[in-house]
Parts: C-alpha cells; sequence; structure tokens
C-alpha cells in the first residue's frame, strides 16, 4: 500500500513542477513548445485521475469499516495507533484531491493557451487582409 502512496506523491509534485513552469512567463516560441510537450503527455496522464477517484474510494470503504476507539475500554496505545490512522487517511485524501486539481489545472493552462494562440493567428489573418 505504500508503493501507491509514494507513486502518487511524485505524481503530484511532477504535476505541481509542470503548473509551475506553464505559468512562468517565457518567450513565445519556448512557450508554445513547452506547451505541446505537456499536451503530448496530458493524455498517458490521464491515469491519474481514475487512480486517485479508486484510491479516495479505498478510504471512504476502509473509513466505513474501521473500528472505533472511542471507549474508556481502549488502552492508549490503541488510541494513539486509531489517531495516527485517521490523521494518515486525511493527509491521503489531501494528496488525492490535489492530484485531480493538479491534473484539471494543466490541462486548462494548456488549452487556454492553445486557444490564444489561435486567436491570435485568426487576429493576424485578419490584419493581413
Amino acid at each position: 500500500m505504500a508503493l501507491q502512496w509514494m507513486i502518487l506523491t511524485y505524481v503530484v509534485a511532477a504535476e505541481a513542477a509542470l503548473a509551475f513552469i506553464l505559468t512562468l512567463p517565457s518567450p513565445k516560441l519556448l512557450k508554445s513548445r513547452l506547451v505541446s510537450l505537456v499536451s503530448l503527455i496530458l493524455q498517458p496522464a490521464l491515469f491519474v485521475v481514475p487512480f486517485s477517484a479508486f484510491q479516495l474510494l479505498d478510504i471512504y470503504w476502509k473509513n466505513e469499516h474501521r473500528l472505533t476507539c472511542t471507549s474508556e475500554i481502549c488502552t492508549a496505545t490503541e488510541r494513539d495507533r486509531y489517531e495516527k490512522s485517521i490523521h494518515k487517511a486525511e493527509r491521503n485524501v489531501i494528496l488525492c484531491v490535489s492530484a485531480i486539481l493538479l491534473y484539471w489545472c494543466i490541462y486548462r493552462i494548456c488549452k487556454f493557451y492553445k486557444e490564444l494562440q489561435n486567436l491570435e493567428e485568426v487576429e493576424k489573418r485578419y490584419k493581413d487582409q
């Protein structure tokens, strides 16, 4: 199970780096090449959305079937283990949601830039006429 979360962590870090690089101001040629490269990567990287959704469902199912430790019968160790598992689940939910949101942000940035390029081409054609 830890391998899944480590992979998702690396994917989120890569998505955050891509989003940061895409939003940096850069020359037009470099930006267009970068956007086209990222656009090619976006389709295979779509796996992160169903993967994160499956992980969210797994967290939900485990939360619903988790043994609660709220009574006085529980020892301090059991209570600590319970609280640690709750915090770990919360962290993993944030990780899954951020993976999905970052993917969507990168997709929208690329789509916005492509639309902007198309509008610039249309404007250039009208100016030439």
